[in-house]
C-alpha cells in the first residue's frame, strides 16, 4: 500500500513540475468568490488523473485539513494549482429587446440606402447607377458598337455591387423595356423580355450600350467635380455616390421598390411636360399645385392607356400617396355589315399589366359564363403593336361587355402611389412641390461645383498662358538663360528669378517647342488668355447669383426637352369613372314589373306579353298566391329609380335592376324582401324615375280625394327605411301617384265615372309632411278611380280642336281619354268634350257605368299618331286573377261622354279588372297572338 501510494505521489509530482506550478494552500482558494474558480484546477493522484469537479472543492470545504497532504474520499492526495487565465473575450451585457431593435434598425437602414429606395437627386437606385458608371467607364457609349450584357455585369459585380448577378442582369434588362420605363436608359441587343412577360434571354447573348438620353442626361458632367466619388466595397476603386442628373430622373421614370418596413412607387411622367413643371418652379417657386398641374397635368405610362379622373393625381401629388385608376384604350370594330357583329380591339393596357395574362383571364371568365356576350378572343399582337380582339355575340351590347372586363380583369386597375424616396441619408415620403424643390437644390450644388471646377481650370491655365506670354515676349534672354545653365531645375530657377513667374509657368517655357514661338502661335496665346479672362468672368457672375444657375438649369433642361420630348401616351379623362359600379354592366332595357294586392313583384322582359285582338281573353300573367290579384303593371328601364308609394304615405326607393327576373308563371319576390315595410302596409303606387330635375313634381291623389303636388327633388335621397311623402286622414289611403310639370293638365276621374280636368298650375306646391287639398268633391260612397297627368304640349292643340269644335260642331281628333271599367269595358272619347276647371268642384260625366260597374282607369292617349291618323299606343288590362291582355288603343272605338263602350276583355271566370296601363308599341312586336 505504501509502494501504491509512493507511485501515484510521484505521479503527481511529476505532472506538477510539468506546469511548473508551485503548491499553494487550498483554504487560501476556497474562501474566495466563485469567479475565481475558474482558475483553479485540482488534481488527484487518482490513476485517472482526471480534474476534480466543484462539487468535491465544497466537500473539501469541511475538511480541516489544508496544505498538500490533503486526501478525498477514497484516500487519494488531492493538490490545488493555479493557472494563467484562458481569455474568452469581451462580455457587453446587453436587453435583448434592444439589441434586436438596434441590430434590426441597422438591417432595415441598410436595405433602404443600398438597395431599394431611390435617391432623390438623381432619381437612381445604386444598382442601377453602378450600371450606367461601369457602362461610361467601359465606354460604351450610344455612337460605339454593342457590347455583350455579360461583359457589363461581371465589370459591375467584379467593382462596384457585391451581389448576386441575376440582380444586377434584371436591373440592366429593365432599364432597357420600353414598356417598363417611359424614357429607357439603354439600348438593347436581343431578346430583352415582352410583355407578356416573356424572360429576357441569357446575358451571353444580349448586348447593350448606353442611350443618347442617359449620356445627356445623366452622365455629360461626371467628370468635372459636381458629385463626390466614394470607396467601392473593397475600397480599391471609387464610385460616385451620385449622377449629375440634369432633370429629375425620379419623376421621369418613376420607381418602385420594396424595402424592410417600407415601399416606394411612384409613376412615370413625360419628359416635355416635366421639364415645363421644373421651369414653372424655377420662375415663381411659390406656385401652387393647381398651377403646376397645367404644365404636367398627370402620369405618362409608357404602356398607356386611359387615366380616370384626376383626384387621385391631386391627392398624390399634394401628399405622395393616392390612387390612380388606370384603363385600357379600346374601339368597337364592326366585323361584318351584313351580321352586324362587333368586336372590342385592345390596343393599350394599364401599365405593370400582364398582356397574356389578360387573355388568360378573359378567357376564363368566358368559359366559366361570369362574362356574358364574347364569342370569340384572340390575341393578334405583332412588332407593329398590340392588339385583343374580343368578338361579341348577336344582339349583345359592346359597352356592356366593356364594363365587365373593367369590373372583372386587369384591364382597369390601379396604381397606388407611393412617392417615397431617399433625401438627406434618409427616407422621406414627398408630394410633386417637395421633389422638384429637392431636385432643384441639388442641380444648384451640381452647377456651383461645375463652374467651380471650370474656374480653377481656367485660372490655372490662365496663369501658364500669361507665363509662357512673359516668356515669348522675352524669348533672347530665356535662350540665353536656358543655354547658359547645366540643368533644367536651374533654368527653371533661373526664369523664376529673371522675369518673376512661378515655377509652373518657368516649367511651361521649358516644355515649349520650337514651334510655338512664331508670332502666329505667340497671338493664339493672346486670344487665349482674353477668351480665358472672358471665361472667368462668367463663372464668378455665375457663382454670385442663385438665379443665374436657376437660368443655366432650365436652359440645359429646355435642350433636352428639344432633343428628346415625345407625345404624350396616356389619355386623361376628366370624367371620374374609376369606380365601376353594378349598375354599369347592366343594360338600360326596357322592363316590365307586375305588382299584386298582396306585395308579390316580378320583373319580366316586354316580349313576354305579345300583342292581341281587342275583346280576347288574354294571357295569364303568371301563379297567383291564394286570394291574391294584381294591383299595377307598368314599363320602365332596369337603370331607372323606382318610387314604391305604400298606403300610408309612405316613400321606398330602389333600383329597377334589383328585382329578381323571372318568367311569366313565376309567382314573383315580396316586396318585404326588397324594401323595409312595416306590418300590413301595402305598395299602391309605383313611379320609375330616370333622372331627379327640378322642374318636375309628383302628384298624389288619395281615395277619399285629397291631392297635392311635391317637388321630385324631395325624393332624390331615400333611406332604407322610407321617408315621409304625404300625410293622411284617419281611414284614407295614398293611392296614386303621377309625374307631372306646372304647365301640364290633371284628369281625375272617380268609379262613378266622373271626371275633372285641371291644371297642374293651380296645385300648391307643398312639403313631404303635408296633407294637400280636396280634389273633387264626390257624392256620397264615391271614390276617386285613377288620375292621368295630360303634358303641356297637347294644351295648344285642345285649343284647335275646341275652336273647331265650336265652328263645326262635332270633332273626334286626338287626343282622347281612354276609359277603363272593372266589368271589362272600355271607350275612348275627345279630350276637347271636356273643359277646365277648378279644384274642389263636382266635374263631368265621362263615363255612363251600369249601376254595377264602377270605373278602373283612365288614360289621355293620342299623344304620337301614326300616317293614317291614329295612335300607336297599346294599354295592358290586368284581371284580379291575374289574366293580362295587350291590346291596341286604336281597336278601341271613339263614343260620347255618355256611351256604354266596348269590350276590351272577356272576364266570366277572371273577375274584375284590376289595374291598366299604357305603354307604346315595339318594333319587334308586330306577331299578333290569338
Amino acid at each position: 500500500m505504501a509502494f501504491s501510494t509512493s507511485i501515484r505521489f510521484s505521479s503527481s509530482s511529476m505532472l506538477l513540475q510539468r506546469f511548473s506550478v508551485p503548491f499553494l494552500p487550498v483554504k487560501r482558494y476556497i474562501s474566495k468568490p466563485r469567479h475565481v474558480v475558474s482558475e483553479l484546477r485540482f488534481l488527484s493522484n487518482a490513476g485517472s488523473q482526471r480534474t476534480l469537479s466543484s462539487g468535491t472543492l465544497r466537500a473539501k470545504r469541511r475538511e480541516e485539513k489544508t496544505g498538500a497532504g490533503a486526501k478525498d474520499d477514497s484516500g487519494n492526495e488531492i493538490f490545488m494549482v493555479k493557472e494563467k487565465s484562458i481569455p474568452v473575450g469581451r462580455i457587453v451585457p446587453a436587453e435583448l429587446h434592444k439589441e434586436a431593435t438596434e441590430a434590426y434598425m441597422a438591417y432595415a437602414m441598410s436595405v433602404l440606402l443600398g438597395r431599394a429606395l431611390p435617391d432623390v437627386r438623381d432619381g437612381l437606385k445604386p444598382v442601377h447607377r453602378r450600371i450606367l458608371f461601369a457602362m461610361h467607364e467601359l465606354g460604351l457609349s450610344s455612337r460605339k458598337p454593342y457590347k455583350k450584357c455579360a461583359r457589363v455585369v461581371g465589370e459591375v459585380l467584379g467593382k462596384f455591387h457585391p451581389h448576386g448577378d441575376t440582380a444586377v442582369y434584371d436591373a440592366l434588362v429593365r432599364m432597357a423595356q420600353d414598356f417598363s420605363l417611359r424614357c429607357p436608359l439603354i439600348q438593347g441587343h436581343g431578346n430583352f423580355g415582352s410583355i407578356d412577360a416573356d424572360p429576357p434571354a441569357a446575358m451571353r447573348y444580349t448586348e447593350c450600350r448606353l442611350d443618347p438620353l442617359t449620356e445627356a442626361m445623366l452622365l455629360v458632367d461626371i467628370e468635372q467635380n459636381t458629385v463626390d466619388f466614394v470607396p467601392n466595397f473593397d475600397n480599391s476603386q471609387k464610385e460616385p455616390s451620385l449622377l449629375p442628373a440634369r432633370l429629375p430622373t425620379l419623376l421621369l421614370n418613376g420607381s418602385s421598390g420594396i424595402a424592410v418596413g417600407m415601399a416606394t412607387n411612384i409613376p412615370p411622367h413625360n419628359l416635355g411636360e416635366l421639364v415645363d413643371a421644373l421651369s414653372a418652379m424655377i420662375h415663381n417657386p411659390d406656385a401652387t399645385l393647381q398651377e403646376l398641374l397645367e404644365y404636367m397635368p398627370g402620369p405618362d405610362f409608357p404602356t398607356g392607356g386611359l387615366i380616370m379622373g384626376n383626384v387621385g393625381i391631386l391627392e398624390a401629388y399634394r401628399t405622395g400617396r393616392g390612387r390612380i385608376v388606370v384603363r385600357g384604350k379600346t374601339d368597337v370594330e364592326l366585323l361584318d355589315p351584313n351580321t352586324k357583329r362587333t368586336a372590342l380591339v385592345i390596343k393599350e393596357i394599364p401599365y405593370q399589366t400582364n398582356k397574356s395574362s389578360l387573355v388568360e383571364k378573359i378567357a376564363e371568365l368566358v368559359e366559366n359564363k361570369i362574362l356574358e356576350g364574347v364569342s370569340d378572343i384572340r390575341d393578334e399582337s405583332d412588332r407593329s403593336g398590340m392588339r385583343i380582339v374580343i368578338e361579341i355575340k348577336r344582339g349583345s351590347d359592346p359597352s356592356i361587355v366593356l364594363n365587365n372586363l373593367y369590373r372583372l380583369t386587369a384591364l382597369q386597375s390601379s396604381f397606388s402611389c407611393n412617392m417615397v424616396g431617399i433625401l438627406d441619408g434618409k427616407p422621406k415620403l414627398m408630394g410633386l412641390k417637395e421633389l422638384l424643390q429637392a431636385f432643384l437644390d441639388f442641380r444648384c450644388s451640381i452647377i456651383e461645383r461645375r463652374a467651380k471646377f471650370k474656374l480653377s481650370h481656367a485660372q490655372e491655365r490662365k496663369h501658364i498662358v500669361e507665363g509662357i506670354i512673359v516668356g515669348l515676349d522675352n524669348l533672347d534672354g530665356v535662350i540665353r538663360i536656358i543655354r547658359e545653365t547645366t540643368s533644367n531645375a536651374m533654368a527653371s530657377a533661373a526664369l523664376k528669378k529673371e522675369y518673376d513667374i512661378s515655377e509652373e509657368q518657368a516649367e511651361a517655357l521649358l516644355d515649349i517647342t520650337l514651334r510655338k514661338l512664331t508670332v502666329l502661335e505667340r497671338k493664339k496665346f493672346v486670344d487665349e488668355t482674353r477668351s480665358l479672362t472672358e471665361q472667368i468672368s462668367k463663372l464668378n457672375e455665375l457663382l454670385s447669383s442663385k438665379k443665374n444657375m436657376l437660368q443655366v438649369i432650365e436652359h440645359e433642361a429646355l435642350e433636352l426637352k428639344n432633343r428628346f420630348r415625345n407625345s404624350r401616351r396616356s389619355t386623361l379623362e376628366d370624367s371620374d369613372g374609376s369606380q365601376l359600379d353594378e349598375i354599369d354592366v347592366i343594360p338600360n332595357e326596357e322592363m316590365l314589373l307586375a305588382l299584386s294586392e298582396k306585395g308579390y313583384l316580378k320583373r319580366m322582359k316586354p316580349n313576354t306579353f305579345n300583342l292581341q285582338n281587342r275583346g280576347t281573353i288574354g294571357k295569364s300573367v303568371g301563379k297567383m298566391r291564394l286570394n291574391d290579384a294584381m294591383s299595377d303593371f307598368i314599363v320602365c328601364h332596369s337603370h331607372d329609380h323606382v318610387l314604391y308609394f305604400s298606403d300610408k304615405g309612405i316613400v321606398y326607393s330602389a333600383r329597377a335592376y334589383k328585382i329578381p327576373e323571372c318568367t311569366r308563371s313565376a309567382a314573383g319576390t315580396p316586396l318585404v324582401q326588397i324594401l323595409s315595410l312595416s306590418e300590413g302596409e301595402r305598395i299602391t303606387s309605383v313611379i320609375p324615375v330616370d333622372d331627379f330635375t327640378g322642374d318636375q313634381f309628383l302628384v298624389m291623389l288619395t281615395m277619399k280625394g285629397y291631392i297635392k303636388k311635391v317637388s321630385l327633388n324631395y325624393f332624390s335621397t331615400i333611406r332604407s327605411t322610407g321617408i315621409i311623402g304625404i300625410q293622411l286622414v284617419p281611414g284614407d289611403e295614398l293611392k296614386w301617384v303621377r309625374r307631372c310639370t306646372d304647365d301640364d293638365l290633371v284628369a281625375m276621374a272617380s268609379q262613378n265615372g266622373i271626371v275633372l280636368l285641371s291644371s297642374c298650375h293651380t296645385i300648391r306646391s307643398l312639403g313631404r309632411n303635408t296633407r294637400g287639398s280636396i280634389a273633387m268633391r264626390l257624392k256620397k260612397e264615391d271614390k276617386m278611380a285613377s288620375v292621368d297627368i295630360i303634358p303641356a304640349a297637347v294644351q295648344k292643340d285642345l285649343q284647335k280642336i275646341s275652336e273647331n269644335l265650336q265652328s263645326h260642331g262635332k270633332t273626334t281628333s286626338a287626343p282622347w281619354l281612354f276609359f277603363v271599367s272593372e266589368s271589362g269595358f272600355g271607350k275612348r272619347v275627345p279630350l276637347s268634350k271636356f273643359h277646365l276647371s277648378q279644384l274642389n268642384r263636382v266635374g263631368l260625366i265621362g263615363y255612363k257605368l251600369a249601376p254595377e260597374d264602377r270605373l278602373a282607369a283612365v288614360f289621355v292617349v293620342g299623344f304620337s299618331l301614326s300616317e293614317d291618323g291614329e295612335t300607336d299606343e297599346q294599354v295592358v288590362l290586368v284581371s284580379q286573377s291575374g289574366t293580362i291582355n295587350r291590346i291596341k288603343v286604336r281597336d278601341v272605338s271613339i263614343q260620347s261622354r255618355f256611351a256604354r263602350g266596348v269590350i276590351l276583355m272577356r272576364l266570366e271566370h277572371a273577375g274584375k279588372i284590376q289595374s291598366a296601363s299604357l305603354i307604346s308599341a315595339g318594333d319587334d312586336e308586330a306577331e299578333i297572338e290569338l
